[in-house]
């Protein structure tokens, strides 16, 4: 594989390298290797290690842990598209006698399934699967800690539970599955369930002192789905690039959307530290930017992939060390390094090819009451939005019978209607029951309330 270094201006590849030489430095990490994307490409690779003459490059393996998560989650997702589950489906319906059948699909997928955090002791990561040869074993004698949809609460038994679903709805294993419908369809050729040479080994590294001891490497059986892979940069920023983008081979751009978007209710600390879950990723503003991603952590390694749509890059880091450098902070830092040195370019903007008058007519501005919209015609859709200041706003698809779906915000599933008069000419808006209309309170409009007859005045 080869990165092309040069579409990175030098100065920035000289902070990227800084940031992730502070990293490994003050985290103590035994190596440390990152990349980055921008506009689906790889355009950046670095690695700092503590061994002389030696550095590991994008096909080096680590264990990736958590991110796994995000791939049993493509498989899931997969299976909704098909038509073979619905998320609102509960799990009884699918894989009955679990204990926690009453939770949906959608609640697994965003860690609101009211199940524990962990599965029984022994400590899962540190000792074989083969301790846990049951669904039971994974999910103990009671499995649901909170009430189903109610909160957040992380549980690796809950990802554990779908992969064994993708296993009973594709009737094969689940790593059989996950590299026949995504790993071969993306190309990602250096990632599997078991290290596969060239690979780093896993340490722990002393809290107080500069000693390492070796972690070991235990398959996890059951609890594969939740955290088993073993990955490359390489491989990551290809999937990195999917998750932003998508491909019909394997999602949509639809769906992977759909995944980027909040499904857990957050709870007070993580309104503060704006963090959320959606289906199968983690979401969270930082510095003033939405970024999206997975980390994961397994005995002796620290994996992290973000990436932020907005500005079209993504990041990825791995460490081969149990604790030490904060890989979501140094994710997140990668990607701002690019996108403030070299911000994003965007499209030109080019005229709609078409546009139908019955359509141009709904263009301009617009009142709910006193309050000024504008309605706008772009590609893709229309959008409504406030004159200014703050408020709601949404974008609108067309369903090709004259009225608009909302995609985003308030109106998100709301239709927008336009409403016209016996003669044909437009009255107003229809939105969900609101009335816009062309002037504030327009008495020639069917305001609800009606208009006062004497008109808008002073106070004399």
């Amino acid at each position: 594989m080869t990165t092309p270094q040069e579409e990175l201006l030098p100065g920035t590849r000289r902070a990227l390298l800084h940031r992730i030489a502070v990293a490994q430095a003050e985290g103590r990490a035994p190596s440390l290797v990152a990349a980055v994307v921008r506009g689906g490409r790889t355009v950046w690779h670095g690695a700092r290690t503590s061994v002389d003459g030696h550095g590991p490059d994008e096909t080096v393996q680590y264990r990736i842990g958590s991110i796994t998560k995000t791939f049993t989650a493509v498989l899931v997702l997969r299976l909704r598209d098909e038509g073979l589950l619905d998320l609102g489906d509960p799990l009884e319906k699918h894989l009955p006698g679990t204990g926690a059948g009453e939770a949906t699909i959608a609640d697994l997928l965003a860690h609101t399934g009211g199940l524990a955090a962990e599965s029984p002791a022994p400590w899962w990561e540190r000792t074989p699967g083969s301790l846990r040869p049951e669904l039971s074993d994974v999910l103990g004698e009671k499995p649901l800690l909170h009430p189903v949809g109610r909160r957040f609460h992380y549980s690796n038994p809950g990802y554990t539970v779908l992969g064994a679903l993708v296993e009973k709805l594709r009737a094969a294993p689940w790593e059989e599955v996950l590299r026949r419908e995504v790993l071969e369809p993306l190309g990602l050729d250096r990632t599997s369930g078991h290290p596969q040479a060239p690979h780093a080994g896993g340490w722990a590294v002393h809290p107080w002192a500069d000693v390492m001891l070796p972690e070991p490497a235990e398959d996890l059986g059951l609890m594969a789905p939740a955290g088993q892979l073993w990955s490359t940069t390489g491989d990551l920023a290809r999937f990195a690039a999917f998750l932003a983008r998508g491909d019909d081979r394997v999602l949509s751009a639809e769906t992977v959307r759909e995944m980027r978007t909040p499904a857990a209710p957050a709870e007070a600390a993580d309104v503060v530290d704006g963090v959320t879950y959606g289906l199968g990723l983690q979401i969270q503003h930082r510095d003033g930017r939405l970024l999206v991603g997975h980390s994961g952590s397994l005995p002796g390694f620290l994996a992290n992939l973000t990436f932020s749509v907005e500005d079209d890059v993504a990041a990825v880091v791995l460490a081969n060390c149990t604790s030490g450098p904060l890989l979501s902070t140094l994710g997140a830092d990668l990607v701002r390094i690019v996108a403030e040195a070299e911000p994003r370019i965007p499209e030109p903007w080019r005229p709609l090819p078409e546009v139908d008058a019955s359509v141009l007519e709904l263009a301009g501005p617009w009142y709910w009451g006193t309050h000024a919209f504008a309605l706008r015609l772009a590609t893709g859709g229309v959008s409504l939005e406030p004159l200014s200041g703050s408020g709601r706003r949404s974008r609108f698809r067309a369903n090709g019978d004259g009225t608009w779906t909302g995609l985003e915000g308030y109106y998100a599933g709301e239709l927008l209607k336009p409403v016209r008069r016996p003669d044909g000419t437009l009255s107003h808006l229809d939105l969900g029951s609101f009335v816009f209309t062309r002037q504030p309170y327009d008495e020639e409009a069917s305001v609800p309330g009606g208009v006062d007859p004497d008109g808008w005045r002073g106070i004399g």
